[in-house]
C-alpha cells in the first residue's frame, strides 16, 4: 500500500518541478534535464514515471487546471452574497504576481494547444470551467436581485474570462505597467458598469 502512495507523491513533486523549471526556462525551451535538475533527480528517474517530456507536460497541464479551478471554487463556496462572490472570483482568477509559476505555465500551455490535441482539449476545459464559475455567480446575483446586467449570462461570463486572461497575461509577462491591484480594480469597475457590482 505504501508504494502507490510514494509514486503519487513523486509524481506530484515532478509536476511542481515542471512548473518551477517551466517558469524559469519557458515551455518551448524546457527539457527533461531541466525538470530533473529542478527535482534533484536524473532524467532516468523521471522516465520511470513518465514516457517522455510530453507525457509529463500533459499531466502537469491537467493538474494545474484542476488546482486553479478547485482552489477558486473552494473560496467561492464559502461566500453567500453574489457581490462578494464576484469580487472573490476576480481576485482568485488573477495571478499572485509576475512570479506566479502555475498561472504563468497555464498561459504558456495555450501555445502548445495548436500542436497537440490533448493540450487543446485541456485549454478548452479550463475555459469552460472559467465560464462556469462566472456564469454561476452571475445567475446567483440575478436571482438575488443584486445584479441587473444588460448582457445575457453567457456574454457576461465570456467578458469576465477575457478580462481575467488578458490582465493575467500582462501580469505574468512582467509588464511593469500592470499590477494585480490595478487589474482587480479595473475588473471590478467594468463589473459595476455592466450591472454587477462587487460589494454591497
Amino acid at each position: 500500500m505504501a508504494r502507490p502512495k510514494r509514486q503519487e507523491e513523486r509524481r506530484a513533486a515532478l509536476i511542481e518541478a515542471t512548473y518551477a523549471a517551466g517558469k524559469e526556462r519557458g515551455l518551448r525551451s524546457l527539457s527533461l534535464t531541466d525538470v530533473a535538475a529542478a527535482a534533484g533527480l536524473t532524467r532516468g528517474a523521471i522516465l520511470y514515471y513518465y514516457e517522455d517530456l510530453d507525457a509529463l507536460l500533459v499531466e502537469a497541464h491537467a493538474a494545474g487546471i484542476q488546482r486553479f479551478c478547485e482552489e477558486r471554487d473552494a473560496v467561492l463556496a464559502g461566500i453567500d452574497d453574489p457581490r462578494d462572490r464576484l469580487g472573490a472570483a476576480i481576485d482568485a482568477g488573477l495571478p499572485d504576481g509576475p512570479d506566479d509559476a502555475l498561472l504563468s505555465l497555464l498561459y504558456e500551455f495555450d501555445v502548445l494547444a495548436g500542436n497537440s490535441a490533448l493540450h487543446d482539449e485541456l485549454v478548452q476545459k479550463l475555459y469552460l470551467r472559467q465560464l462556469d464559475t462566472y456564469r454561476g455567480v452571475i445567475v446567483a446575483g440575478r436571482e438575488a436581485g443584486v445584479f441587473t446586467p444588460g448582457l445575457d449570462d453567457e456574454q457576461l461570463a465570456m467578458t469576465f474570462v477575457a478580462l481575467e486572461d488578458a490582465y493575467g497575461l500582462h501580469i505574468v509577462g512582467g509588464n511593469a505597467l500592470m499590477t494585480v491591484p490595478k487589474a482587480a480594480a479595473a475588473m471590478r469597475a467594468v463589473a459595476e458598469q455592466l450591472g454587477c457590482p462587487t460589494s454591497s
